[in-house]
């Protein structure tokens, strides 16, 4: 049973693992990368590229092509349809996270996910899911959707925990977006479509182009540009609807919009270069330049009701502001009842009324100069629009080959330096600051986020005989990385405290406070990292591995893992693999510092809730800690069997993470800790509801088995395929902080995911047109909408669903391909809220579903190849 690769196609292996574009001179060669291009990779092993049979860990390699077979508008969603563990979610009303949607592997938050791109690491982006939907609370993981899938050769998802070979992140796994690298040809495609409510009408054009770089190198570039509108899965609040039929004219219908956020011109760049230096030496670059607008909706603010900005007593009379006690310190306005020595007190204005414009003690306040209420310029209430422009560029340069001379002959060198910048820029419109009182603006530029991170790789490999089956692939290596974490401060009318604030107007723009100039600064974090990685069949039938890593970071000291690896081939057909490991995540620099003010929804209510870094001495006073790394323990093992045009694997797992990281639940700021807080130096703690901040509390144990199995046949007079795919996944929480992790927090984390999870897919080709058929199955999972956690009858158990999904495309001639499809064609409902929900939330669907909530969309392209 040989294990030596066929020359050409170790050629070919070879060229995949050092980025390069092999050309072969004779069609064979040609057929033969055709027809392996799919199945060698490069994760998982430092060894020269295997097949996914032969791979010691489960790896999925999802193709290019295959990626375009969705009407999904960004990678996220194309990826959630071909990876049965892999999860992304829709945010709606989730602060940042609604524009940088959340993923999950394996039941694991985004930032357990190491990111690459051509083999190398991916940055972070710069937002931070405050409310990413239970498992991503808090997470900070690389922005995946700006990869446009005609950027794409393939995706290669290693499902297994590599931190001993990777470094930091990859607890639940590796996914390594690998570019193209033709030289030639390309392609041009335009993509509409919409859901079946008539809404989220979304256009993107996207193009390929490979071009020759002197005789021995590429030029591969590729754009996207995007446009999506805003759906609206609403229904009309019960208060709004009440205001309006007693006379308020100036409340919308919906008061709110729930849905997904819109998206304006949404452009990506990607470019890959590779250049033969001669003799077995090479350059490569590659990088890209992304930049995007988007705007999201808030939750409605009551006019009678919303505290802090129209009310303090919850709507039994209204905030009404004295300008001479801010001005002078002595009371003007009869209708306040604030004095200079009890400054919040209710009004002579009650607001217990249906709609408190018409009352005589509205007007008369409103006509006395002296007083004011958020009313004169919200009559209605009002619903803040959240946006922001997402910036993302990266560059990576390096070079490769053989060392030919000196004491490193025979080895093979990598070596590399990466830059990559992740900007959100936020902004806040139909909103205000009402501490600024009727002077305050309705739209303000809130800050910036800046997620800055420069890599330095040092690779060499080399095959040793050493009497094995095989020689010993020996690889080892350095990396020294810095990130960076900036937070650029806002506008000063967005945090600014005005003249109100003691009257009990909240500070700084509504729905989402402005940074502050206490906030902004940059935090800057370093770390080194050396490894060693062995790997060889030490039998024709047993292959083993090792590696161990040391990272040592300048703020929390060292940590070392290892891994180790073994597959066995019982038969020619049938092996077994297994795999046990060590891993870590460090808490990223943004965990440890990040500053955010938001409004969550807790048993119904709006509640302003301060994030705060652990070492605030707000979060101190509230029990936080400094960060420290999680740790994690994971064992898997499975088996591959291949025959002919059947393929199946078969992978069991256990990951066990300890000290993990997460954003806690809100913890109620007390009246009667006021006078501490303010000693301590927080400014206006009357006027923050709540806390959290990042804390290592709890310990969890997600384990699970995935199968995967491919079958091709001639059928119907064409070629005909069968894939399925199944995910089973569990999370318990072994331990936990009950002062900052809730009981509801605990059961979304280990039962918010449906458990079972599979898809099943047919297609079918002939010369002139290809389909396709794919049905989802997602299993019960507890349903939770926004952050609310809690066991309000909100939340529940959802039943089991399964969408289909289809595609059918016809080939005009050679150049140009026409396609129709749809997702979730049979508009399979997704689980419904209660409607005792409405009145808090506006919404008819839970946003916690693991398919999208929207319904049915479908859409036509067309694709010129050249």
């Amino acid at each position: 049973m040989s294990r030596n690769f066929p020359v050409k196609t170790l050629t070919l292996a070879v060229g995949l693992a050092l980025g390069s574009s092999t050309a072969f001179a004779a069609e064979e060669g040609e057929a033969i990368a055709e027809e392996n291009i799919e199945q060698i990779v490069v994760v998982g092993s430092r060894a020269a590229p295997r097949s996914v049979a032969d791979s010691a860990v489960p790896i999925d390699v999802v193709g290019g092509d295959e990626l375009g077979k969705s009407g999904a508008t960004d990678m996220l969603d194309m990826l959630a349809s071909a990876v049965p563990s892999f999860a992304a979610r829709a945010q709606p009303i989730s602060d940042a996270a609604s524009l940088i949607r959340p993923v999950n592997l394996r039941g694991l938050p985004s930032d357990s996910t190491l990111v690459l791109v051509n083999g190398k690491r991916r940055h972070r982006a710069s937002v931070i899911a405050f409310q990413g939907g239970g498992v991503n609370d808090g997470a900070q993981g690389p922005d995946i959707s700006v990869i446009p899938s005609v950027a794409l050769k393939q995706v290669e998802v290693l499902r297994d925990g590599a931190a001993a070979q990777y470094g930091s992140d990859a607890i639940a796994g590796v996914m390594n977006f690998v570019l193209k690298d033709d030289a030639d040809g390309g392609s041009i495609s335009v993509k509409t479509g919409e859901f079946a409510e008539g809404d989220g009408a979304a256009t993107i054009i996207d193009g390929n182009l490979g071009l020759p770089f002197t005789d021995d190198g590429f030029v591969n570039l590729s754009f996207q540009l995007k446009n999506a509108d805003a759906t609206s899965r609403s229904t009309q609040r019960p208060d709004a609807a009440d205001l309006i039929e007693a006379g308020n004219g100036a409340v919308g219908n919906p008061a709110q919009i729930w849905g997904n956020p819109e998206i304006e011109d949404d452009i990506t760049i990607f470019a890959n270069v590779g250049l033969d230096l001669g003799d077995d030496k090479e350059f490569y670059m590659f990088g890209n330049y992304s930049e995007r607008d988007v705007t999201g909706g808030f939750y409605y603010r009551n006019p009678h009701t919303r505290g802090n900005v129209y009310s303090i007593d919850e709507g039994e009379t209204l905030l009404v502001g004295d300008v001479g006690l801010a001005e002078t310190g002595v009371p003007s306005c009869s209708f306040s009842n604030a004095t200079a020595a009890m400054p919040l007190a209710p009004s002579n204005v009650p607001a217990n009324v249906g709609n408190v414009l018409n009352t005589q003690p509205y007007m008369d306040m409103a006509a006395d100069p002296n007083c004011f209420s958020m009313n004169q310029i919200m009559p209605g209430g009002y619903t803040p629009a959240f946006g922001g422009n997402i910036t993302d560029t990266s560059l990576t340069i390096g070079t490769k080959g053989d060392i030919k001379s000196g004491f490193l002959t025979d080895w093979m060198y990598d070596l590399s330096g990466s830059v990559g910048r992740n900007e959100s820029s936020f902004n806040l419109s139909n909103t205000l600051n009402p501490s600024l009182g009727l002077g305050t603006q309705t739209s303000f530029e809130t800050g910036k986020y800046i997620q800055l991170e420069k890599t330095f790789n040092a690779d060499l490999v080399r095959g040793i005989d050493i009497g094995l089956y095989e020689d010993l692939n020996f690889a080892a290596g350095v990396e020294w990385r810095e990130e960076s974490f900036e937070i650029v401060a806002g506008e000063e009318a967005s945090w600014k405290a005005g003249p109100y604030a003691d009257q009990g107007f909240n500070i700084g723009s509504h729905g989402f406070k402005g940074f502050g100039p206490e906030t902004a600064g940059t935090n800057v974090r370093r770390n080194i990292a050396a490894y060693v990685d062995v790997e060889a069949y030490v039998t024709e039938s047993l292959m083993l591995g090792a590696a161990v890593r040391h990272e040592d970071f300048n703020t929390f000291g060292t940590t070392t893992d290892y891994k180790i690896t073994a597959q066995f081939s019982l038969t020619d057909d049938l092996s077994f693999r297994a795999s046990h490991s060590t891993g870590f995540r460090a808490p990223t620099v943004g965990q440890a510092n990040v500053v955010n003010t938001q409004t969550s929804i807790v048993d119904g209510n709006l509640i302003q809730t301060f994030l705060a870094p652990a070492t605030d001495p707000l979060a101190q006073f509230y029990g936080a800690q400094e960060l420290t790394p999680e740790e994690s323990t994971s064992f898997a093992g499975g088996l591959v069997y291949q025959n002919g045009d059947f393929f199946l694997t078969v992978d069991a797992y256990s990951i066990e993470v300890t000290d993990r990281l997460a954003q806690s639940s809100q913890i109620d700021v007390l009246a009667a800790d006021y006078d501490e807080l303010r000693a301590l130096g927080v400014q206006n703690p009357e006027l923050i509801s709540g806390v959290t901040y990042f804390t290592n509390d709890f310990d969890t144990t997600t384990s699970g088995i995935d199968i995967v199995s491919n079958y091709s046949m001639s059928l119907f007079g064409g070629e005909t395929g069968l894939a399925m795919a199944y995910n089973f996944n569990e999370t318990e929480v072994d331990s936990f902080n009950p002062d900052t992790t809730s009981d509801g927090k605990v059961r979304r984390l280990e039962e918010g995911m449906p458990e079972h999870r599979g898809t099943f897919t047919v297609s079918q080709s002939w010369d002139e047109v290809s389909m396709f058929l794919r049905a989802n199955y997602y299993g019960e999972y507890w349903a939770v909408h926004a952050d609310d956690a809690g066991a309000g009858g909100w939340n529940g158990d959802a039943d089991a669903a399964v969408t289909f999904d289809a595609e059918v495309s016809y080939f005009l001639n050679e150049s140009i391909t026409l396609t129709a499809g749809g997702n979730n064609i049979l508009d399979q409902e997704a689980e419904k809220l209660p409607a005792d929900s409405y009145a808090a939330v506006g919404a008819t669907h839970y946003e916690s579903g693991p398919f999208d909530y929207n319904g049915a969309y479908y859409y036509v392209k067309a694709t010129y190849n050249f």
